[in-house]
């Protein structure tokens, strides 16, 4: 994992905004701890890591939102590594509160499912990405804040 993290840390901001959108995608990554890698070794801007980090996780969560729209349920459960259970668990949880919920898609293991449930149901994509990019901003803002306070004490 080390190394993996490494990779993208030694490309800056681009890194972690690839990282961060491969991690936004249907791909097991840890954005969070390629922003801790960014900000903490390698001292890199926190600002342009929090920006870098968000434009790349909410492009990727829409790329799970677009697999929605397909709504292929067999394409979805192959590439989106979303089964049909969580799909229907996500679309229960949706139900009733609508494209809000993508604000909850900074979520680990659900918020996949909620963006491509999201996209199932065709929800709203204006109000998608400003939730999502609302409940995201808060996420990494508080890993970048955290990261730095734990510095301060080494």
């Amino acid at each position: 994992m080390d190394a993996f993290v490494q990779f993208f840390a030694d490309w800056g901001y681009w890194g972690l905004f690839l990282g961060s959108f491969i991690a936004g995608s249907i791909v097991p990554l840890s954005s969070e701890a390629l922003v801790v890698a960014c900000v903490g070794p390698f001292h890199l801007d926190p600002w342009l890591c929090l920006v870098a980090a968000l434009i790349g996780n909410v492009s990727g969560g829409m790329t799970c939102y677009w697999l929605g729209t397909l709504g292929n349920i067999h394409w979805i459960e192959k590439y989106a590594h979303v089964s049909q259970q969580k799909l229907e668990r996500a679309q229960r949880f949706i139900q009733g509160r609508g494209a809000w919920m993508g604000f909850f898609a900074f979520v680990p293991i659900l918020g996949s499912a909620i963006t491509v449930a999201l996209g199932y149901m065709r929800a709203n994509i204006p109000i998608v990405v400003l939730s999502m990019t609302i409940g995201k901003a808060l996420r990494y803002a508080a890993v970048i804040w955290a990261t730095i306070g734990a510095a301060s004490l080494l």
